[in-house]
């Protein structure tokens, strides 16, 4: 089997994927050897969500691997273990400070310490708190990429019952969750700790207190009330008391026997002491691993209250949905800047791992992103330009609309039009709308130095005489030919007759004078695309600019 045939039999795809050292088979493979020890009919695979602000990409990123995991896990089963993936929202959380990018502060400010499902909506009144507010903006997300999963509401768990049997089980448990916990506390904070939080019945406040009596037998913990000093006892089940969340986070897993999470690297010395109250409680702490966090443009990491980095939909404003999928594939262990100036890069990266699918052979093709983007079946590939194409002839255009695009396009590729492109299509609305909110407001033509005058000159006269309809490669050798010449000569890299090649400085000082960028794609291509004749006038214009 030279590549992967799509109606391969399930146990020839398995002994492929057997054989592959993919990051979401390495996973899968963990899970399977979980199973060999403890056979189960169903495996669950589980995610988080703190709605304490909105979602941004590191959410979305964790449902994206945990869904390529699963898939792995599938083929490496033949599929015959039925999945489960859970969206688990700690909706029952005390708010402990107001977000940075929320409005009517003011009021959240006064809900302070209160579940998130306690406390209005501070957006509208479309939801019944802000809790259900961020949770649906999580769903509509999700919903739209096509996720399959499964939300769950911890507010909901809690009250309705479903975790009384393991709140019952910690609580009898106290001790040794005790012992765990307490060597991982401040000596201030272990004298006063409790893995309970009890739910004021007066306030509804998450309380933060210590616990001076429990009943294993009643099932309930007592607490002095901080304004009234009046003795409380209350269920730790029915909603009445949440767990502080690393014992609330291993209850979870207990409770629902949760077969894989991952979790940030911030979260390590977390999932270990989870997973050690996962295993006090009587369960088996789930498989996973620790991926490395999204940073900002400045490099600090990616915060929900303080809403730095992208959010989901700015980078839906600028790229596919594909794109972003493949930011989350990519080096998982790694950590990443998460900023709009990595969109292009990964734009054009997913067609590049799309052109070349078809070409590999059946092994690189299971270690191609794009098979487990789209769950072992990527589309075609049909993207006649680059996005860093496109960038550059808004910027030389100074295109306003998809119409002038087109033109472009429609002369460059007779045929191709938003009708039988779509993809295309959307690809230009992204391009127009990257282009006017970071190239346009940055844009710096360079003057030209008098040697890069002459050179620029040379390349004007000699594009001016090429023959209708030149190619993009009998243009990208003239502009070659053009710019052998010092000091753009590169003594190291030959070219094909053994004379020396041509630096980068060449191409980086057209774009620069050009048009006003560091950089840009295949510069023979856009002159192709661009037109000639546009090229020779905008080579006109930057030398009148600079005269």
């Amino acid at each position: 089997m030279s590549v992967i045939d799509l109606a391969a039999s399930p146990s020839d795809l398995r002994a492929l994927a057997e054989q592959s050292n993919a990051w979401p088979f390495e996973q899968a493979k963990a899970i399977v050897a979980r199973l060999k020890k403890n056979p189960k009919d169903e495996v669950l695979f589980e995610t988080g969500y703190g709605p304490s602000g909105l979602p941004h990409i590191g959410t979305f990123g964790e449902v994206a691997r945990t869904t390529m995991v699963r898939h792995a896990f599938r083929v490496l089963t033949e599929d015959k273990i039925k999945t489960r993936l859970l969206a688990f929202s700690d909706d029952m959380d005390g708010l402990r400070k107001v977000p940075d990018n929320v409005p009517n502060r003011e009021m959240l400010a006064s809900h302070l310490g209160k579940p998130l499902s306690r406390i209005p909506d501070p957006f509208s009144n479309e939801y019944p708190s802000f809790g259900a507010h961020n949770n649906a903006r999580l769903r509509a997300f999700l919903d739209t990429f096509g996720f399959d999963y499964e939300f769950a509401s911890s507010t909901d768990y809690y009250t309705s019952g479903r975790f009384d049997a393991a709140l019952l089980r910690m609580l009898e448990r106290l001790e040794a969750v005790m012992k765990i916990m307490l060597p991982s506390l401040r000596e201030e904070r272990a004298a006063t700790y409790s893995p309970f939080l009890p739910i004021c019945p007066r306030t509804g406040m998450v309380l933060y207190v210590p616990i001076v009596e429990h009943d294993v037998k009643a099932g309930t913990v007592s607490y002095d009330d901080p304004e009234t000093k009046e003795r409380v006892t209350v269920p730790v089940t029915g909603g009445h008391c949440k767990l502080q969340w690393k014992p609330d986070w291993a209850m979870r897993w207990f409770a629902l026997g949760v077969d894989y999470e991952m979790a940030g690297k911030d979260l390590i010395d977390s999932v270990k002491l989870s997973g050690k109250i996962c295993s006090a409680l009587g369960g088996t702490p789930p498989e996973g691993f620790n991926y490395e966090l999204f940073l900002d443009e400045k490099g600090q990491k990616i915060s929900k209250s303080k809403g730095n980095g992208l959010t989901i939909d700015e980078w839906l404003r600028y790229a596919s949905p594909e794109s972003l999928s493949l930011f989350m594939y990519r080096e998982p262990k790694a950590a990443k800047r998460l900023y709009f100036d990595v969109i292009p890069r990964n734009v054009d990266d997913y067609q590049q791992f799309l052109d070349g699918f078809t070409r590999q052979d059946a092994k690189q093709q299971l270690a191609n992103p794009v098979w487990h983007i789209h769950s072992g079946k990527p589309p075609k590939a049909d993207m006649p330009v680059t996005f860093q194409l496109l960038l550059t002839l808004v910027s030389s255009s100074n295109a306003e609309n998809a119409e002038t695009l087109w033109g472009f396009i429609g002369r460059y590729r007779p045929g191709v039009t938003p009708q039988t492109h779509p993809k295309l299509d959307a690809m230009v609305g992204y391009a127009i709308n990257y282009y006017r909110d970071f190239v346009a407001p940055t844009k710096q033509f360079r003057e030209p130095t008098e040697g890069e005058r002459a050179a620029l000159q040379d390349l004007r006269d000699a594009l001016s005489q090429l023959p209708p309809g030149s190619s993009a490669e009998d243009i990208q050798n003239v502009v070659y030919e053009i710019g052998r010449r010092e000091p753009f000569l590169d003594q190291v890299k030959k070219g094909k007759d053994g004379r020396p090649g041509v630096s980068l400085d060449w191409f980086n000082m057209l774009y620069q004078v050009l048009l006003g960028q560091e950089k840009g794609p295949r510069f023979g291509s856009f002159v192709a695309v661009y037109g000639v004749s546009n090229a020779v006038n905008m080579i006109d214009g930057a030398l009148a600019r600079s005269a």
